[in-house]
């Protein structure tokens, strides 16, 4: 019997959004969850009655919690299919997109790459900071949120997917620092643009060039 919701979201977004659950079934028993550990402490009765819901979380969901869950688990993406993976506000101007967007997923054993539910796509405004991108897709992805919350706490059927496919290349960590380390040899277009979409040391990771063994740290 479905009657759980495992909410996995930052606490500036727990309060309202199990409002607004609880608004479509009052009914409900919904388990606050922001760290790894709030989700290690779950049993398995819990979860054999739970559907889980990710919002604008770093935190990855480990394959045999999704495996345990007896109504699916849903991830609201902070990018468009064509950006799986993490940070994809900076990857997409930093490659000079000029549509960026939402994804509803299922959640998979693999982080994005799980069946889409629904993406939304707007244009990128020229000259918009990665700030500014990532604060449209918030808001782009809270109204996806407000779409989808009462099917999402009414209805225990699996929600219908779309015949989209998710990018061939997922950013991570890695490929972040990665294009943080800059060569010497770059252009001075390039280096301009990575230092106009990295340089401001988002998660402590800023553009660094190492010379004769002494690494330089660029900020913006």
């Amino acid at each position: 019997m479905f009657d759980t919701i495992i909410l996995l979201t930052g606490p500036v977004e727990m309060g309202p959004l199990t409002l607004l659950l609880r608004g479509h079934n009052p009914q409900l028993i919904i388990h606050p969850a922001m760290l790894p550990d709030d989700l290690a402490v779950l049993d398995v009765a819990t979860l054999g009655r739970a559907r889980l819901l990710a919002f604008s979380t770093p935190v990855i969901v480990p394959s045999d919690l999704l495996g345990a869950l007896g109504f699916g688990a849903y991830n609201f993406h902070p990018g468009p299919p064509q950006y799986p993976g993490w940070a994809p506000a900076h990857f997409a101007l930093y490659e000079g997109a000029t549509e960026f967007g939402t994804t509803l997923h299922v959640m998979a054993d693999r982080v994005d790459a799980g069946p889409i539910i629904e993406a939304t796509r707007f244009p990128i405004p020229a000259d918009i900071t990665v700030l500014g991108l990532e604060g449209l897709a918030y808001a782009h992805m809270a109204r996806l949120f407000w779409k989808f919350a009462k099917a999402l706490t009414t209805d225990a059927e699996p929600l219908p997917t779309q015949p989209l496919q998710w990018g061939p290349k997922k950013s991570s960590r890695r490929a972040y620092q990665a294009i943080c380390n800059i060569p010497l040899d770059i252009s001075k277009e390039d280096l301009e643009r990575r230092m106009r979409v990295f340089g401001a040391d988002h998660f402590g990771v800023a553009p660094t060039i190492n010379l004769h063994g002494v690494t330089f740290r660029a900020l913006v």
